[in-house]
């Protein structure tokens, strides 16, 4: 599985951005894709997350009612759509895929895309 992340970008305090990723590969399985971000000297940390049906999301509390991940169906790009950005959300962004929903919370899924910076200034 191999994932394209795209869409960031420097956006002001209190803005948007929707974030991309498209997988190619075998995508047939039943995979979890996830988001996450890196900020320079911190770990990377679980952003959200849909299941392969897009039936169910998960968010991280710091992004909870201000990102929403979405996708179509199974085939269709994962998107992150980031709303009243704040200057501490600034990070590169990747997305990931796994079968497991368990590796996508820990941080260790088994596909990783390349990341997209975003940046919000105050």
């Amino acid at each position: 599985v191999q994932l394209q992340a795209s869409g960031g970008g420097l956006v002001q305090a209190g803005g948007s951005l929707r974030l991309s990723c498209a997988a190619s590969g075998r995508t047939s399985g039943a995979y979890v894709t996830g988001w996450f971000r890196q900020a320079p000297g911190k770990e990377r940390e679980f952003v959200a997350a849909i299941t392969w049906s897009g039936s169910s999301t998960y968010y991280a509390d710091s992004v909870k009612g201000r990102f929403t991940i979405s996708r179509d169906n199974a085939r269709t790009p994962v998107y992150l759509q980031m709303n009243s950005l704040k200057p501490e959300d600034t990070a590169v962004y990747y997305c990931a895929a796994d079968p497991s929903l368990i590796r996508i919370r820990n941080v260790g899924p088994s596909y990783w895309g390349q990341g997209t910076q975003v940046t919000v200034s105050s």
